[in-house]
C-alpha cells in the first residue's frame, strides 16, 4: 500500500505502451509530485478532476515527435514505506550527474533537490527522475 509507488508505476507502464494521457487516482502528495514533473518539463500538462470522493488526475506525457521517445525515461521510487530515506542539506542527491531530478518532500512542500540545497532545507527523498 504505497500511493506514490503506484503513482510513478502507473506512469512508467503509460509511458511503455506508449499512451499520450493517463488518468491517476489523486492526492496532496501526488498532485505536488506532478507539479514537480510538469515544471521541470517531464510531462506536457496536468488537470486535476474533482470526480468523486478522491479525485483524478489526467497528466498528458511528452514524447519526442521525431523518436517518439519518452521524455521520462528512468522513474525509481527511493524512500519506500519499509524503509525511509532521508537526506541532509549537505547530502542531496545528485541524479545522473545533474541531467536527472531528485524529488523531495521537505517541509516546505515537495520540490526538487536543487530547490531544496537553494533554500538549504533536507527532507524525505521520494523519487529520482530522468
Amino acid at each position: 500500500m504505497d500511493p506514490v509507488a503506484d503513482f510513478l508505476t502507473i506512469i512508467r507502464n503509460a509511458i511503455k505502451a506508449n499512451h499520450r494521457i493517463v488518468n491517476i487516482p489523486a492526492s496532496n502528495l501526488k498532485k505536488e509530485i506532478t507539479k514537480v514533473l510538469h515544471d521541470q518539463g517531464y510531462i506536457q500538462n496536468f488537470k486535476f478532476e474533482e470526480v468523486g470522493p478522491q479525485g483524478n488526475i489526467k497528466v498528458a506525457l511528452k514524447y519526442n515527435p521525431e523518436t517518439k521517445q519518452s521524455a521520462i525515461q528512468y522513474l525509481e521510487r527511493i524512500s519506500k514505506p519499509g524503509l525511509r530515506k532521508y537526506a541532509h542539506t549537505n547530502d542531496l542527491p545528485r541524479v545522473l550527474n545533474g541531467l536527472g531530478v531528485a524529488i523531495l518532500s521537505t517541509s516546505k512542500g515537495v520540490m526538487t533537490s536543487k530547490q531544496a540545497k537553494e533554500e538549504h532545507i533536507g527532507g524525505e527523498v521520494l523519487c529520482y527522475v530522468y
